[in-house]
């Protein structure tokens, strides 16, 4: 076929303007907007180049095969990225579609820079099943450079819709997922597939909607109400990581921390009283840089990027506010998934510390309770970037190793002046230990006074000063001197060794 100027034009014309005036309408009354859209209102004016543009041209209602891939750049920084149009096939893979994915990552990864997922497709054709699914090149390939690619390079998926069948496990090997309330979901079968199968009668909000995957299965990072809001968080969530694995994370201009906080006026004197971590980080961080991931998912552990004088930093920090902050089964893979992804990004990491320990119970040791901690403890123990344990109230028991405690070469180990350090608290302590003396005590003011005495003692056991006396913490700090502190410390510990162990790689407690 010979193309004239004017016909090319044509061709272009048709493949952007992707399918029927009909889904156009449909997808814009759910207050979707259309792919090209999106890439336009995330990258730089004039930046995009696409790629596959005439993918499956010669057949008909096809445009680009429903996806749009290419290079860009995000506030100056080059990016690859894809983004499914749905009103093509909803869209649907083919093998045109697969095979433009698979090269879109391909290129990430060979240019080291970050790879953008604008997902909104109902998964496979099944017409085209054979040309796709089972070959070298078919979907599979996309997950095995996903992987391939995953701590290489920085992978964030922004859900606008469905995310179906095989297609689910794009976003799954991402960084981060940001889901659209209302219009995105995420699920292996649909609901009349499980209904086929299982007998259950269920939905696709309820069973893979965007409040399910950020609040209860942790799939999801980011409950979003907007699409321009999705497309900002992809945005920010780039803009405290590196290009790619051998740089280090961008810095910006220092601010100072909020100047209204007062960090120890934010921490009760009484164990039993919660407070909210995340008020302490911003109170630490340079304002308005704490960015939450997950904020939904495992409220008892926060984690999150923000700034130091300008560098960035990765934080994790117990929440009393929810489960007294003590650790779960989701809260310790919460916490494993991001120390992985901070110490494969070159970011370093603060934890701060209020864990009464791990939850026990015959529940959490069926859900493998133990598993799932040895898994957050080979994160916390195999992380070489420079990493600060700060006891902000107490911790306790296995919540030492998790919070990353002396034995597990932290860079510094850092005690507020009320801190506690302990296999238990002081009461559980004096009961475990005089249970059956404390019950024989009749007289109840001789047993109270038996009571406190032993907690009395206790206390000066772990005594913090005892404990920095014996080098088990590095410093003791106020808190109005703790940011300066950390910025000093994480400057010294940047040009540090990261070698670990002589090995090709350990084996995970999954």
């Amino acid at each position: 076929m010979t193309l004239d100027g004017e016909a090319l034009e044509q061709l272009r014309k048709r493949a952007r303007a992707g399918g029927a005036d009909k889904y156009h309408a449909a997808n814009a009354a759910k207050g979707k907007l259309f792919a090209r859209e999106r890439v336009a209102l995330l990258v730089d004016d004039g930046s995009f180049i696409e790629d596959g543009l005439y993918a499956n041209a010669m057949a008909e209602g096809l445009s680009a095969d429903g996806v749009v891939t290419g290079t860009a750049s995000i506030d100056g920084r080059q990016v690859c990225l894809m983004a499914n149009d749905s009103t093509v096939k909803a869209g649907s893979w083919g093998a045109r579609t697969v095979e433009k994915i698979i090269r879109i990552i391909e290129r990430a990864y060979a240019t080291g820079v970050p790879m953008v997922y604008l997902v909104d497709s109902a998964g496979a054709r099944i017409t085209d099943q054979v040309e796709l699914f089972p070959g070298r090149r078919g979907a599979g390939r996309i997950f095995w450079n996903q992987v391939r690619a995953s701590g290489s390079i920085p992978q964030v998926c922004a859900l606008f819709g469905p995310s179906a069948a095989g297609g689910a496990y794009i976003p799954a090997f991402c960084d981060v997922v940001a889901m659209v309330d209302g219009n995105a979901s995420m699920y292996l079968g649909s609901d009349r597939m499980v209904e086929m199968v299982t007998g259950e009668k269920t939905t696709l909000e309820a069973m893979g909607g965007a409040k399910v995957h950020c609040a209860e299965s942790g799939v999801g990072h980011f409950l979003c109400k907007t699409e321009a809001e999705a497309l900002d968080v992809v945005r920010r969530y780039l803009s405290y990581l590196p290009a790619n694995w051998t740089q280090a994370p961008p810095a910006a201009e220092p601010v100072a921390a909020p100047e209204k906080v007062d960090l120890a006026a934010l921490v009760p004197a009484s164990e039993r009283q919660a407070f909210d971590m995340r008020r302490y980080a911003r109170g630490l961080l340079d304002a308005g840089s704490f960015f939450e991931i997950q904020a939904l998912w495992a409220r008892e552990l926060t984690i999150g990027f923000g700034r130091l004088a300008g560098e960035v930093v990765g934080v994790v920090g117990n929440n009393s506010m929810f489960k007294g902050g003590v650790l779960f089964v989701d809260s310790a893979d919460k916490a494993t998934r991001f120390v992985q992804l901070c110490d494969a990004f070159n970011v370093p990491l603060l934890f701060l510390s209020d864990v009464p320990g791990f939850m026990v119970g015959s529940a959490v040791e069926r859900q493998g309770i133990i598993r799932h901690g040895a898994k957050m403890i080979t994160a916390i123990s195999e992380a070489t970037v420079p990493k600060i344990c700060v006891v902000v109230r107490k911790a306790y028991g296995a919540g030492l190793y998790a919070m990353a405690g002396p034995g597990f070469e932290p860079d510094a180990t850092i005690a507020l002046p009320t801190a506690k350090i302990a296999v238990m608290g002081a009461e559980a302590a004096v009961n475990a230990v005089y249970a059956n003396k404390i019950a024989a005590i009749e007289d109840e003011a001789e047993r109270s006074a038996f009571v406190t005495a032993k907690r009395e003692e206790y206390e000066r056991d772990i005594d913090i000063v005892r404990l920095a006396s014996e080098l088990v913490v590095d410093a003791i700090v106020e808190p109005h001197e703790l940011r300066a502190e950390l910025v000093r410390r994480f400057a010294a510990a940047r040009t540090k060794d990261r070698h670990f162990s002589r090995r090709r790689h350990g084996v995970t407690p999954v």
